[in-house]
């Protein structure tokens, strides 16, 4: 493995830095080796698990001035392997650019408010910081490689940090607050024009009965055996009722646009006469009939 120049050059500060926990550190240029063991003088056990991580952060490019601070016990350091989220390589290309943003304004958001160091380098995201704002820089960076753009986790933190100030709001729950942003792109699938049922059928080991052709239909209907003129003649004949019963049908629709609705008869009730009324009517009665019986007398 080839060394890089600038770990040569901050080689001095690092081992300055370890030898203040009692760890001695190694660099061996010929097998490309960074190396970091315990001595005598080592009082923390931790110390040879933050070395590691402090050797590692450096074969990643992180500067020393950053990579320095994983030897203090508020911070921890967090390596996100993104290169196996993705198959393609120009999508993993383009979901890692989101990261960074435009001239890395999307990555120096995101540091600041999670008060963490970011470092996007080839196949890996490596993250230095306290152990809160690293779960927060892992789901950030992990959504971004299955399509989940930074911006929504960024706007989401924003609201946070603000309400993290009001004393009111810092017990209650967030979620009346936050966003919630819904997936709008669709299944690009393609969907077959028709869906064939795929459901369990029943066995059955015989195939299916060939379908009849046109001459074994002509054959059973005796048409095969007629002559050309003939065969005109049925051809015809079948045209013109075809045209007849379409004819049929088209005269009833026209036809049905003017046939009056049935009317619901309401049938009116009679009225009920009243008792001096019907008084009136036998009296009438009575004097015809009496009118009727006299007979007429003649006066000469």
């Amino acid at each position: 493995m080839l060394i890089p120049n600038e770990v040569r050059a901050a080689w001095p500060d690092v081992v300055r830095s370890l030898d203040k926990y009692g760890i001695k550190a190694t660099l061996n240029l010929v097998e490309g080796q960074m190396t970091v063991r315990t001595t005598r003088r080592t009082y923390d056990p931790a110390s040879i698990l933050n070395a590691r991580d402090l050797i590692k952060l450096l074969s990643r490019s992180v500067p020393i001035q950053e990579a320095v601070k994983i030897l203090e016990d508020d911070f921890a350091a967090d390596v996100i392997k993104i290169r196996n989220l993705v198959r393609n390589r120009d999508r993993f290309v383009k979901r890692r650019q989101r990261i960074l943003g435009p001239n890395g304004s999307t990555l120096k958001a995101l540091e600041l408010l999670t008060n963490c160091y970011v470092l996007v380098q080839g196949n890996t995201v490596s993250a230095i910081g306290g152990y809160k704002g690293l779960k927060e820089v892992r789901k950030v960076v992990e959504d971004a490689m299955l399509n989940i753009h930074p911006i929504y986790h960024i706007k989401e933190l924003m609201i946070k940090r603000e309400l993290q100030k009001d004393p009111e709001l810092r017990n209650e729950n967030w979620d009346r607050f936050l966003p919630h942003f819904k997936k709008r792109n669709l299944s690009q699938r393609r969907k077959p024009f028709k869906i064939t049922d795929k459901t369990k059928k029943e066995y059955n080991p015989f195939p299916p009965p060939q379908e009849k052709s046109k001459v074994d239909l002509q054959i059973e209907s005796g048409e095969y055996f007629l002559g050309k003129q003939a065969k005109q003649r049925a051809a015809r004949e079948r045209r013109e009722t075809a045209q007849r019963e379409k004819q049929t049908e088209k005269r009833k629709k026209r036809d049905s646009a003017f046939v009056p609705p049935q009317e619901d008869r309401v049938e009116k009730k009679k009225k009920r006469k009243s008792n001096h009324e019907d008084g009136e009517e036998d009296q009438g009665r009575t004097r015809k009939k009496r009118t009727a019986e006299v007979p007429e007398i003649d006066v000469e």
